[in-house]
């Protein structure tokens, strides 16, 4: 863009705004597209714009159309290959053509941090009517959507929840559910009956953690009373912070039979079970992504729980444009992938 275009830019819109006897950032809104301005208003921008030359005839057509819904999907940043191949799934759909009734836009924002995710909804919610996110269980987390939700924005939860009337809907697992599976797949694996069961999580912060930690805890104290599990440890979905965790269980612990990995990044937990020769050790996590498809592949893991990340973004995507829609939990199919039943990538 040439030198001084912007600083034109802003003159142009100064002067529609006086013209128009609205704001500057009402006429920022306006020609944007974004929420907040009143029909009215926003005929009397156009109108006062195209008079002036600012905007063409067919931006003046298209600017006076129905506006598109603005979404913003807000997930954490990190090391997670889940949470990536989700981002880069909706990163895809967002550049699809033609997509005239929602506009799209994905932020990857600080994990595990409540203040921060609070922040970012506050910040998105002013210009987004929609937001879909991966909720933090947390009273400023909670303040936030009571306060954005009063104004008007809709959101859905994905993959975890947080309990707060004023959420539109939740996408995701039934979380104990998924526990309670990984429990059993741990105790009918395990080649004794007496052993003790490590557990890793992203952190107890997220409701689909501790969730999942309850449910297999349940399970295993129902079902296989002769295998401890000892103390969870949060290693907040970080592969690095995921291997020390487990070279030190693996170290500490003789009687060690198996890891459940609650969260993601289980690559770090594959190394340190290779480093300490342990294949004996059954291997059990979730999210099917090309590290835990060549983990199932080469027997490190043995089994994956998995939620189509597609499936996941699509049905709430769907919600958060839907007003009518009433249901406020939309639980996800539940996938158990063992080396055996991989289909190829990219398999329809």
């Amino acid at each position: 863009m040439p030198e001084g275009s912007n600083k034109k830019k802003f003159v142009g819109m100064a002067e529609v705004a006086e013209r128009a006897q609205v704001s500057l950032a009402t006429v920022d809104r306006a020609l944007n597209r974004r929420k907040g301005v009143k029909p009215r208003t926003l005929q009397r921008v156009l109108d006062v714009a195209l008079e002036l030359g600012f905007i063409t005839k067919d931006e003046f057509t298209s600017l006076s159309g129905t506006r598109p819904m603005n979404v913003a999907v807000l997930l954490p940043a990190g090391t997670n290959p889940y949470l990536r191949l989700l981002g880069e799934k909706v990163h895809e759909r967002a550049a699809k053509p033609n997509q005239d009734t929602v506009s799209l836009r994905c932020f990857f924002i600080e994990s595990f941090d409540a203040n921060a995710l609070a922040a970012a909804l506050r910040h998105h919610a002013a210009w987004a009517d929609g937001i879909i996110f991966m909720a933090i269980d947390h009273p400023t987390v909670r303040a936030a959507i009571e306060d954005i939700t009063s104004k008007g924005t809709r959101i859905v939860t994905i993959i975890s929840d947080v309990p707060h009337p004023a959420r539109s809907a939740y996408v995701g697992l039934e979380n104990q559910m998924a526990g309670r599976t990984a429990g059993l797949l741990m105790g009918r694996f395990c080649r004794t009956e007496v052993g003790s069961v490590a557990m890793l999580a992203g952190s107890r912060n997220y409701r689909a953690h501790s969730e999942r930690v309850a449910g297999f805890h349940a399970l295993m104290e129902e079902m296989f009373p002769g295998l401890t599990v000892i103390g969870m440890r949060e290693g907040h979905d970080n592969a690095a912070e995921n291997y020390h965790h487990s070279v030190s269980m693996i170290d500490n612990t003789p009687d060690l039979v198996g890891i459940y990995n609650v969260g993601g990044s289980s690559d770090g937990i594959a190394r340190a079970i290779a480093e300490k020769q342990r294949d004996d050790l059954v291997f059990i996590g979730h999210g099917l992504t090309k590290d835990t498809r060549r983990m199932l592949v080469d027997g490190t893991m043995d089994a994956v729980i998995d939620s189509d990340p597609v499936s996941i973004f699509e049905t709430a995507l769907q919600l958060v444009t839907d007003t009518k829609d009433s249901q406020t939990r939309h639980a996800v199919k539940m996938d158990i992938f063992l080396r055996e039943n991989l289909m190829p990538m990219n398999c329809p």
